[in-house]
């Protein structure tokens, strides 16, 4: 028999809002939005010393400070092929073909990503996760992490990694 363990952290204050817009289709760019976005982790691994897969108030701390960090900004892009983000003055000047958006820098967030489609700010929250907890606590027995991104109250987007045992 072979057993797995596996953690989830959903919590009514791992949501963030924010405004984004993405483009489709190549060439289509969505107008300017916004969503109330709701983030949970669940991590799988064999039971460390304690008997748990990862301490959950670290897990649960590390998303609750990166979730913060987008909370009320505008996501942008800056490496989508068709999306020119600079920032000048304080401020952030975005382009794409002929529509253009001027936001105060403070409000912005700048991601590194092609789209701030659910998919990749799952994925900029893993990547986010594993940067901070590796700060905090080991990791090196997690086996997989799946961040869930749900952007309007049942469309979710998945970012999973998985690790073997040659690879620590």
């Amino acid at each position: 028999m072979k057993e797995t363990y596996r953690v989830r952290v959903t919590k009514d204050y791992l949501v963030f809002s924010a405004g984004h817009f993405i483009t489709f289709n190549g060439d289509t760019c969505e107008r300017l939005h916004g969503h109330n976005y709701a983030v949970e982790a669940e991590v799988t691994g064999p039971l460390d010393e304690n008997h748990y897969v990862i301490d959950f108030i670290a897990l649960r701390d590390s998303l609750k400070q990166i979730v913060d960090q987008l909370d009320h900004h505008m996501l942008l892009p800056t490496v989508h092929p068709l999306i020119h983000v600079r920032t000048e003055d304080k401020e952030v000047h975005v382009q794409f073909e002929d529509r253009r958006w001027v936001f105060p820098e403070c409000d912005c967030v700048l991601l590194p990503v092609a789209n701030t489609t659910t998919e990749l700010l799952a994925k900029y929250i893993g990547q986010k996760l594993l940067d901070d907890l590796k700060d905090r606590i080991s990791i090196e027995s997690i086996q997989q992490l799946r961040i869930s991104v749900d952007e309007n109250n049942g469309q979710w987007g998945d970012w999973i990694a998985e690790w073997d045992a040659s690879e620590s």
